[in-house]
């Protein structure tokens, strides 16, 4: 695969001579067993040496899985409960959007199972399933443990309410909508560049972490290919790993 790279390079070179750190952080999506994707996830996160917060479906998470994430590579973090749409007529598909009486059931169910599969090693981060969740759900969040929330696209606050701090992803490589295939190279380079320009032009938080967002069970080896080389081309051209910390 031959990647025009110039415009992302370009933008990583002037944030290294402006002096703006660039973090960089992984996220992948939907895990709930061992699998031969998962293992190759974790291959990569082990030779970019980029670990990979892995959003975990609680409710489906296998015993198995917890004995394989070491919290170095593979970060285990909560995707939500069961990833359960619950979209009414003419909505987004969503678990935690849409309103219900026992939505924060569900999210302390996920967190609650999580922390028995994996201990000290889960960071007390939310994922909502689909990147969509009802602003009535933050606080209660933040009160039942969780520290972080990661959805999709630029954060508009560090923190989503006082006490939850906004971490989000920014590129993924996935086109959805069309062929489930690799979006065209070229539109997620200059996508990633223009992320990176806005930083510097003070028009997106510069301060939050960069996010790549994938979805090991569903790549296809162009999305492979891709995803490898764009952790590379960040890492190579300044950007740093970022990792949430244990909540201690």
């Amino acid at each position: 695969m031959q990647i025009d790279w110039t415009p992302l390079r370009t933008e990583l070179a002037a944030c290294r001579r402006d002096g703006l750190p660039v973090p960089f952080w992984w996220r992948d999506d939907d895990a709930i067993a061992l699998t031969a994707e998962l293992e190759q996830l974790a291959t990569l996160a082990q030779a970019t040496e980029l670990p990979v917060h892995l959003a975990i479906i609680p409710a489906h998470a296998t015993a198995e899985l917890a004995g394989c994430v070491d919290g170095k590579q593979l970060i285990p973090v909560v995707h939500g409960w069961a990833h359960r749409d619950h979209s009414g007529p003419d909505e987004k598909k969503n678990e935690f959007l849409t309103d219900r009486p026992d939505m924060a059931d569900d999210s302390a169910l996920g967190l609650a199972r999580m922390r028995d599969l994996f201990g000290t090693q889960l960071r007390h981060m939310f994922v909502p399933p689909w990147n969509r969740v009802h602003p009535a759900l933050l606080p209660k969040l933040r009160d039942q443990g969780f520290d972080a929330i990661s959805t999709f696209g630029p954060r508009k606050s560090v923190n989503a309410v006082p006490g939850l701090i906004q971490i989000n992803t920014h590129i993924d490589p996935i086109w959805w909508k069309g062929t489930r295939d690799l979006i065209a190279p070229e539109t997620l380079v200059a996508t990633a560049a223009t992320h990176l320009t806005a930083r510097r032009q003070s028009t997106e938080d510069a301060r939050e972490p960069f996010g790549l967002l994938t979805h090991h069970l569903v790549h296809t080896p162009a999305i492979w290919a891709f995803t490898e080389s764009f952790v590379n081309e960040m890492l190579s051209g300044g950007a740093t790993p970022w990792t949430m910390e244990t909540t201690t």
